[in-house]
């Protein structure tokens, strides 16, 4: 991550995210990753939208990360908890107001009937808020994958890529380290 901090010109926690439905249909979309530690790796949403909804409903997900620049991939899967309140509380209050207004704003996912109705929403919620803090949404906060699984892939010549997998049973299980053919 460091690396791609200093190399990658936009976002580099950026990251693919692959949820599945209810009927195993993947999804996959771009997210921002918040944060990362030895429990796992913490992005925020809206619960009521369809990766939210995804998540709740199969509590696994999958995420991608592709350093173009670098010529680098971390890929990692696991099961999903949701984090803390203190935790989604200690990061909403760090996004810009309008960020925090569009939270409840938005409803995510969801069919729009005209850009003015998205305006309109987000007009009343400033009013709402207009002075003090704006509080977190009941169905905002985040979710930490706790991988099982992590691969790190190296570009190489003739397409002989390096790839390192460490994978665990479970997400609190010991990393086994193994070398994977391109």
């Amino acid at each position: 991550m460091k690396d791609a901090e200093s190399s990658e010109i936009n976002d580099p926690n950026a990251v693919a995210l692959a949820t599945v439905d209810e009927h195993g249909l993947p999804n996959v979309r771009m997210v921002l990753l918040k944060g990362y530690d030895e429990d796992g790796f913490v992005f925020y949403t809206n619960f009521e939208s369809q990766k939210g909804e995804e998540i709740l409903g199969q509590k696994k997900a999958a995420m991608v990360f592709h350093w173009k620049s670098q010529r680098r991939q971390v890929r990692l899967r696991g099961p999903v908890e949701i984090v803390s309140d203190a935790e989604a509380d200690a990061y909403y209050a760090t996004r810009p107001r309008g960020s925090r207004i569009g939270a409840w704003a938005s409803k995510q996912s969801r069919p729009l009937e005209g850009r003015f109705a998205l305006e309109k929403s987000v007009a009343e919620y400033t009013a709402k808020f207009a002075i003090g803090e704006i509080p977190r949404p009941p169905h905002w906060s985040g979710f930490r994958i706790r991988p099982v699984s992590i691969e790190f892939w190296h570009d190489r010549p003739f397409r002989l890529h390096d790839r390192i997998e460490f994978r665990r049973d479970t997400p609190d299980g010991a990393w086994e380290k193994v070398r994977m053919y391109p």
